[in-house]
Formats: structure tokens, sequence, C-alpha cells
């Protein structure tokens, strides 16, 4: 898909991959609803980009309740018309051993990297078909084609979102509306800090971590699965 003068709507638009992806987009051309939980970085970011000529929205929002999701989408197409390309990026990570794992962590992470995605999907599919189609790009982790310890429920929520992609991309691909799995590695961001039980996974990496991609190096590759719509678009 030609970006330039496309409506890109971004989860997790304030930090890490998905901050850089914004900026990427911005460059690109695309106009853009940056949602994120946190409005006032999000009411910055959109200032920042206004100021560099773009035309951008902040939309803040808790993606793990279906309906802000409702609310972003319709509030997207408000502003903007229409809503060419759905981001699914925002996610979280849940760390600790099948035998100790917290399961009230599991069910937040499921919400956020699991539900939020496929609430907003729902949300953007009838939109899309009614415009003729659309782009869906779900961010994944190549964590969800390996089998690490500690690491198993953040994985199996990417497995699940993996499903709901390749499904998706079938039952849609007559309609015009296409779905993109994006698997990023090891990545330079506050993602492992952030993650649920933190301190068992900071112990992790401090017993050694793999050279991490920078943001930028991501959304440029996600900018690339845009331009170009593999199914599937690894890091290589």
């Amino acid at each position: 898909m030609e970006i330039r003068d496309k409506v890109v709507l971004i989860t997790g638009a304030s930090a890490g991959i998905g901050l850089a992806t914004v900026r990427r987009f911005a460059t690109a051309g695309a106009k853009l609803a940056l949602v994120a939980r946190s409005a006032d970085a999000l009411n910055h970011l959109a200032e920042e980009l206004q100021s560099q000529g773009s035309d951008a929205v902040a939309l803040p929002a808790d993606v793990s309740d279906p309906k802000q999701v409702q609310r972003i989408i319709e509030e997207t197409v408000c502003h903007f018309g229409r809503l060419d390309v759905l981001i699914n990026n925002v996610g979280q990570a849940a760390v600790g051993t099948i035998a100790d794992l917290n399961p009230d962590d599991f069910h937040r992470i499921l919400d956020l990297n699991v539900f939020g995605p496929l609430a907003a999907m729902q949300a953007v599919i009838p939109l899309m078909r009614e415009q003729g189609g659309g782009l869906i790009i779900n961010i994944s982790s190549v964590v969800s084609k390996m089998s690490i310890a500690g690491l198993a429920a953040y994985a199996a929520t990417k497995a699940a979102l993996n499903m709901l992609s390749d499904t998706a991309r079938g039952e849609l691909a007559s309609e015009h509306i296409r779905v993109i799995t994006v698997y990023p590695r090891s990545t330079a961001t506050d993602f492992g800090k952030n993650a649920l039980g933190h301190q068992r996974g900071q112990q992790q990496q401090r017993q050694g971590s793999p050279v991490a991609d920078t943001p930028e190096f991501v959304a440029e590759k996600i900018l690339a699965a845009a331009l170009h719509e593999p199914d599937e678009q690894y890091m290589d």
C-alpha cells in the first residue's frame, strides 16, 4: 500500500517501537491516529508532529477495554473521514515459570495482547469493508515461535495473536483487507522493565541478553511490511 496520505492508527504510540513507528510513518506522509494510555505524552507527540507538518491526533485510551477501543476507532473516522491502516502494536509481558506464574498477570496481558487487538480488528473490519479494503498489521514477537523459560505467558499471548492474524488473513482476503504479522526480536526499549513480575525478568536479563535491534530498525521493517504487504515480516 502507498502510505502517503493514508490514515494510520498506531497503538502503543507513546514509547518504544510504537513511537519509532509513528515517526517513521509520519516521514512517509501518513495521517496518524496516536493511541496510548498517557494523554500528556500523546498530546506532546501530536503537537510535535503537527509542528513538522504532519496531520496527527492524540487519542488516549486503554486498549484492553473494548469500549475504549471502539471509541478511538470512531474518533479516528470522525477526525479523518476514514481509516486505512490499523497497527496493533501495544503489548506487555508477564514473567514467571509455569510453576509460579501469577494467573492475574496472565489475565492482564491476555486482555492487552490478545483481546485488545481482537477488539480493534472487529471495530475496523466493517469500516474497511465499506471502504473497499484496508490493512491490519499485528505486532507479534519471535518469542511466539520459541520456548523460553519464564516467558510462556507472553509467548502464549503472541501465539494466539498469530493465529487470529493467520485466520483473518484468509477470511478477509476476498474483501481486499490484508493482514500482516510482524515478528520483532529483542529490541532496545523499556519493554522488559515494564513486564509484570519484572524483578524476576530483570534477574533473567542479567544472565545474558542477545544484541538488541533499535526501535527505529523495527519501525523501518513495519513500514516495509505496509508498503509491500507480505503475510509475515521478520527482522532478517
